[in-house]
């Protein structure tokens, strides 16, 4: 628990890596859509790393790359399938950021520095950790986006599908000064984005400053 909460925080694709913008800026307009592909990119990042973590031996150095790339694309096709399959409206509104996955800097970068080098049980929580941190990263901007550009939060709509709910809610009923619609646009993303990764550094400064 300790390594998955250390990644988490120390090696956070978007707050500290600053990876992944490209999700972090497109799918956030509402807080479903963020944490569903913050969820698919923990499932890629997930099952992609422990499978190369238990065949790395077989792999040749000089074909390391290309394998690798095939079997996190197999992951994500398979996931894309099984999303158009049985959540269509999901899927469309995902997009190609799903796709995009598959050459996600963090995805290959962890099969490098980390599954391709260490054993199952470490591949796992380094996984887990990055995958969380993201998802919650996500989850952030999303939920931040969708109260500040629409004045609603949205837990289940895309999901209504497959669940039968559907759960949109008004935040601030009686505020006159929300919907602001700049945080529905891209650069209400790039706003977001930019306070929480100074929040974000500011209480990592603050957590070593105590440790030390």
């Amino acid at each position: 628990m300790k390594q998955i909460f250390k990644t988490m925080v120390n090696e956070n694709p978007l707050f500290v890596l600053m990876l992944g913008l490209c999700p972090a800026l497109a799918v956030t307009t509402n807080f479903e859509s963020a944490y569903m592909m913050g969820l698919c990119f923990l499932i890629v990042v997930v099952v992609s790393n422990v499978i190369i973590s238990v065949i790395k031996k077989l792999i040749p150095d000089n074909v390391r790359i290309p394998v690798y790339i095939l079997i996190i694309g197999t992951v994500v096709t398979i996931l894309e399938i099984l999303l158009s399959k049985y959540l269509p409206k999901l899927s469309e509104q995902l997009g190609v950021y799903l796709s995009l996955i598959v050459v996600n800097c963090v995805v290959l970068g962890r099969a490098l520095s980390v599954a391709s080098k260490k054993d199952i049980a470490y591949t796992l929580k380094d996984s887990i950790g990055i995958g969380l941190g993201f998802t919650i990263s996500l989850m952030l901007i999303g939920a931040i986006r969708e109260i500040l550009g629409t004045n609603t939060i949205t837990f289940m709509s895309s999901l209504s599908e497959l669940t039968g709910y559907r759960a949109v809610y008004k935040v601030y009923p009686a505020m006159s000064l929300l919907p602001n619609p700049i945080f529905s646009s891209g650069a209400g993303a790039f706003l977001v984005l930019g306070f929480l990764v100074a929040l974000f550094n500011a209480f990592k400064k603050e957590e070593n400053h105590e440790s030390d």
